[in-house]
Parts: C-alpha cells; structure tokens; sequence
C-alpha cells in the first residue's frame, strides 16, 4: 500500500505552465492567425504529398512510399504541439493538463524517433538505387519496404512509450513552469522532485542508438552515394543521379540540424530561448519545406498532383 501523501509537501502537480515562445502579452491574436496559417500549410502540404503518392500509380514505388510515411509524421510532429499552442495564445493561457503533457511527450517523442529512422531508411533506399541499380527491384520489394516501415514505426512507438512511463512515475510536486511552449523531456525531466537518473539514462540511451546510430548509417549511405555518382562518365547521367538525391538530402540536412543541435550536448547547456527557436524549426518548418522539396523539385509528383487536382495545380503547369 502506498503511503498517504503528505500536505503541502508532497501534493502532486495536477497541470504545467507553459512559458510559451512570446514573452509579451500584445500581439496574441496576429500570433494565433500566423500559427494557424502555418499549420494548416502543414495539413495541407503533407496531405496533398499522401494523396498524391496514394492515387497516382506512378508514385508506388519504394521512394514515394517511404516520403508519404514522412509526410504523415510531420502532420504528427506538428499537431502534436501547435494545436495546444494555438488554443493557449487563443484563451490567453499558458497551461497544459499533467495527463496532456504526458500525450505531448509520447506523441512528439514518438513522431521525432520514427522520422530519424525513416530519413535512414530512405537514405538505404537512394544507396540502393544509385550503387545497385540492377538489383533494386529485387532488394526493395513491396513486401520489404512495409516491413521497414512497420519496423521502424514500431521502434519509435515503443521507444516513447518507455520514455513516457519512466516519466510517469516520477514525481512532480512544484514548481511546475516549464520553460518551453510545449512537453518534451528535458524542460519536463528539469521539474521532477524524484531522482531522473533512469529516465537520463535511457533519454540518453536514445540519443546514442536513434540519432547518432541514424546519423552514421546516414552519411555511410550519402559516402558511398558520392563516390558512386563521382564514378559516372557523363554528365547527364551524373546530374540525373545527384538530383534523385538532393531532395532528400536536403530535408535529412534540416533535420539533424535542428536535432544535433537541441539534444547532443549535456543539460547544463539548456539555453530557453535558443532550444524554443531550433524547436520551431522542427515542429513547424520542417514540416512545412519537406511537400515543398518534394514536389516543386519534382516532375513526377507534380504530374501526380496535376492529375488529381487539375484545377489547384494550373500554377504548376504555367511554371
């Protein structure tokens, strides 16, 4: 049996204060149409990519399967904060329930893990491509890629599922400000009135297996990539290989950025007001770039969107 709580002392922390990314009251309303805007481009973006790669036959192939799987993690990634974000510059508050910062932390979690995975796999799938034309029919089956897919899903399910109850049975008895404008595990973990040592441990656990495991599989896939189109006697069939490439190089480079940048370092070093900036970057415009890169960079996609949208895509057709 567990013991009564003790008043005052030990009284759990029922909601967190968000400090929010606006230090200034003023200006609220203008902040919540902006962020509106911005997360419906998201929606909107991600979702024509889905569609597109779902009801053009041209579009099933193991590329466009694995950036429709993205797509669907950068609406995650982006609802996961910005619709609790919006509510608060709405109402004017600042607050998030223990039982919704909880979901915050597992989805946003969640969603960051299976992308790291996914730009990998991705990665894997360009190597095969470029290095092994001849047997990527054979290596990148229908039946391998869902198995990727669900694989890596999975990873990144279970690992914020762990991270989340570690984070569960800790105790929070105030202070309960969270420097941040949503739940992620630092500014949380930083509150916690009950020794964090497991919860760092396996938070850092992650880091070395998903990001740094993920980043180094990475730049091995782009190295042989490299010195694979470096091979290539014309250029044509140079340029041809590179621009397969770019796309997603561009987006991996975006992520990491952002990702090495807020987690690959010691907790002493937690600076507010930068971690808000780079978390920005990676809930919001990432999520918005990645349908850009993908589409305006792309003839196949276009054409996809042009047959499924005739109207909306006139533009792209005039371009």
């Amino acid at each position: 049996s567990t013991p009564a709580m003790e008043p005052g002392n030990h009284s759990r922390v029922t909601e967190f204060v968000l400090q929010g990314l606006l230090e200034h009251p003023n200006h609220l309303g203008l902040f919540f149409v902006l962020f509106l805007c911005l997360y419906l481009a998201v929606i909107l973006g991600n979702s024509l990519i889905i569609a597109a790669v779902v009801l053009h036959p041209p579009l099933h192939t193991p590329m466009y399967f694995f950036i429709a799987n993205l797509a669907m993690l950068d609406i995650m990634c982006s609802s996961s904060v910005l619709p609790k974000m919006m509510e608060n510059l709405l109402w004017g508050k600042k607050t998030i329930s223990f039982e919704g910062c909880m979901a915050q932390l597992f989805a946003f979690t969640m969603s960051g893990a299976t992308e790291l995975m996914l730009l990998t796999v991705m990665s894997c799938d360009r190597y095969v491509a470029i290095c092994h034309p001849l047997r990527y029919v054979n290596l990148m089956t229908k039946k391998i890629c869902i198995t990727l897919a669900t694989g890596v899903w999975a990873v990144g399910i279970i690992n914020s599922l762990v991270n989340t109850l570690l984070t569960l049975r800790l105790d929070f008895c105030g202070p309960n400000l969270i420097q941040h404008f949503f739940c992620e595990f630092p500014p949380v973990l930083a509150l916690s009135c009950s020794s964090t040592f497991l919860n760092q441990v396996m938070v850092f656990l992650a880091d070395i297996f998903l990001a740094m495991g993920n980043f180094l599989l990475t730049v091995m896939s782009y190295s042989f990539i490299i010195v694979a189109i470096l091979k290539i006697r014309s250029s044509k069939g140079m340029q041809k290989a590179f621009s397969t490439c770019s796309s997603h190089l561009l987006v991996v480079t975006l992520f990491y950025s952002s990702i090495i940048y807020t987690y690959i370092r010691p907790s002493s070093s937690y600076s507010p007001d930068k971690d808000k900036f780079v978390a920005l970057m990676y809930t919001l415009v990432t999520p918005i770039l990645n349908p850009l890169i993908y589409s305006l960079r792309n003839k196949e996609v276009k054409v996809g969107f042009r047959k499924i949208f005739p109207l909306a895509t006139k533009q792209f057709s005039q371009e």
